[in-house]
């Protein structure tokens, strides 16, 4: 019984690593969010993931229309930035050319901000579409957190190597 159980734990984890080689899927990034309302989707990110205080980061962008997640091709747009219920940054309303809104920002707090994208004069709608994100920065334990969770899944990885391995090749010994 032992021995069927080691096998079939050896199966999983060996089918579970093939998996993931095999595939490749694009994974949310952790400071992305999306909201619908008024018949249109807007999608927002950051690059990287967790931006650093006073470095430049990326806001990244996108707008769909409809439940077929259409892509809006031209679009004006406006981004108001909040920290602790203070407006601390605005962005006017900018009309984008394209599917996407790229640019540069410098994060001035560390922790949660509200940020507002206004969404302005879009068809089958009457006057702005307002939505509502949180946005995150780095702050010192966000590497904590991440080292914490990486030597966890070693210290998994090292039990489980300890505990069957010796099985496994005591029973290919004999």
């Amino acid at each position: 019984m032992v021995k069927k159980r080691s096998i079939f734990l050896i199966f999983v984890l060996v089918f579970s690593a093939y998996a993931g080689f095999d595939s490749a899927y694009a994974h949310s990034m952790f400071n992305s969010a999306e909201q619908s309302y008024g018949g249109y989707r807007v999608q927002v990110g950051t690059d990287p993931e967790f931006p650093q205080i006073g470095e430049p980061s990326q806001f990244k962008i996108k707008v769909t229309k409809g439940l077929d997640y259409e892509e809006v091709d031209n679009f004006t747009m406006g981004i108001r930035v909040f920290y602790n219920d203070q407006q601390v940054d605005a962005i006017p309303p900018t009309p984008v050319d394209g599917t996407h809104w790229d640019f540069d920002y410098v994060w001035r707090n560390t922790g949660i901000h509200i940020v507002k994208v206004d969404l302005y004069d879009m068809e089958g709608t009457h006057g702005i579409l307002t939505y509502t994100f949180n946005m995150g920065t780095q702050n010192p334990f966000g590497i904590v957190f991440l080292g914490a969770i990486t030597t966890g899944a070693f210290v998994f990885v090292g039990v489980m190597l300890y505990i069957y391995l010796p099985k496994i090749l005591k029973k290919s010994k004999q």
